[in-house]
């Protein structure tokens, strides 16, 4: 049986869902398994006996970090509004930079990655964080390289998340790494949670993750689409396009992605509208030209209908103020990493 061991930090004021999150996530990797595998979790606390969460409810820690702990393959910090009392203390980032030395990787989840900083593992390391603690974040760590807009960064065995529940996209991608998309994608369903979401923090309604695998005819296709969003395409168009039937493109598309072609063009449409609206001053109709809608009325209604919010209001709740508004054109998004369009981090909205 292959068993991976997991720290998890915990100090007075901790945000209890970014542990119950990822212990959950990583439990389910045993009963899908048959036992075959695990993560072995113990909760490390920062000061002896219980130890008190945000909300209240208290945990009882399995150690204390002056106790002998065994080799974790992975530590996690949580965030939580006591992160900043507790993330200079000298006890726990002599602690971390022990770990670091030896852990596969160190992970923070929402603001937790203080407590990195505080003991120099951020430093010209690109991360994130939740929107509103960016600015401090910038401030009081100005080596780190700080990436506003995304949920769940990655640089080099230093794991970085944005607020609460990204704890969980961090656990699925870490269960992704040890044991495969299968089995990540088993406990998101599970879970019923994305596998991935799209990057952007600012999101309402996330463009579910249907990637085809890199270089196959369906990621091309998906590339093509999204390069061209404005065109009028049809099943019959895709599909000859990469010189298949219709019928053999509606079963493979579907297969690899989760959804039909047309609902894959029809999200990333709605996606790069939503986009528009955070960071351009562009009008609906150009908007809705641009994302190959037929008209305002029609995109309205699609939008609506999509997010449950028009698209001027979903502008003025969620727009990205004080920028130039100078966009990158989320036409020209990849499928691999959804690009953003460039707001000001210290004033983005959520």
């Amino acid at each position: 049986m292959r068993q991976i061991k997991v720290g998890m930090v915990l100090f007075p004021g901790f945000q209890l869902l970014d542990i119950a999150g990822p212990k959950d996530a990583f439990g389910e990797v045993k009963v899908l398994s048959r036992g075959q595998s695990e993560y072995e979790m113990l909760t490390i606390g920062t000061t002896r006996g219980s130890v008190r969460s945000s909300s209240g409810l208290t945990v009882v820690p399995d150690r204390t970090i002056f106790d002998t702990c065994p080799d974790f393959d992975t530590v996690v910090v949580p965030g939580g509004l006591g992160i900043f009392e507790a993330f200079d203390d000298p006890a726990l980032s002599e602690w971390l930079k022990a770990q670091h030395k030896t852990a596969r990787r160190v992970a923070a989840i929402c603001n937790g990655l203080f407590a990195l900083g505080a003991a120099g593992l951020l430093d010209n390391k690109v991360v994130t964080t939740h929107w509103m603690d960016v600015p401090r974040l910038a401030s009081t760590f100005p080596r780190a390289k700080i990436e506003p807009d995304n949920i769940f960064v990655k640089d080099g065995k230093i794991y970085t998340t944005a607020g609460v529940t990204a704890g969980i996209d961090l656990s699925l991608a870490m269960i992704e790494d040890d044991f495969g998309r299968a089995m990540a994608l088993d406990v998101a369903k599970y879970l019923i949670v994305y596998l991935r979401r799209a990057g952007g923090q600012s999101q309402f309604s996330p463009l579910l993750e249907s990637q085809a695998a890199p270089g196959s005819q369906t990621a091309v296709l998906q590339q093509y689409m999204l390069d061209n969003l404005d065109a009028d395409h049809t099943v019959a168009s895709l599909a000859g396009r990469i010189h298949m039937s219709e019928r053999n493109l509606a079963r493979t598309f579907t297969k690899e992605c989760g959804v039909t072609p047309m609902t894959f063009l029809n999200n990333a449409r709605i996606d790069a509208a939503r986009r528009y609206l955070e960071g351009s001053d562009l009008s609906l109709r150009d908007i809705a030209l641009r994302c190959g809608f037929d008209g305002t009325d029609g995109f309205r209604r699609t939008f609506f209908r999509r997010l449950q919010i028009n698209p001027s209001d979903y502008r003025d709740r969620f727009r990205s103020q004080g920028g130039n508004h100078e966009v990158e054109d989320p036409r020209s998004n990849s499928v691999e990493s959804v690009r953003r369009i460039p707001s000001n981090p210290h004033t983005q909205q959520a």
